[in-house]
């Protein structure tokens, strides 16, 4: 008789967590249809530019941090960016 038992509380676990398993994927089905666009980011245009790379950065070896704040300042300055 318990072999039973143990057989039959067995079936009813693995039922158990296969409707657990059906019901996550229900819900990350949902999530991907209510999915937010990608961000485009900036878009930078340097077409047409006479500016060398030393008029911009110098002529000193720099850190790239100090490198993407020239550029940014550049950017800016001279209204290359879309936004």
């Amino acid at each position: 008789m318990e072999a039973k038992k143990k057989a039959m509380t067995k079936k009813k676990t693995t039922t158990k967590s296969t409707s657990k398993k059906s019901k996550t994927k229900a819900k990350s089905s949902s999530k991907s249809k209510s999915r937010k666009p990608a961000f485009g980011g900036y878009a930078i245009n340097f077409a047409g530019r006479q500016e060398t790379v030393e008029q911009v950065f110098g002529n000193k070896p720099i850190a790239p941090s100090e490198m993407t704040k020239k550029i940014w300042a550049f950017v800016k300055a001279k209204s290359l960016s879309n936004r």
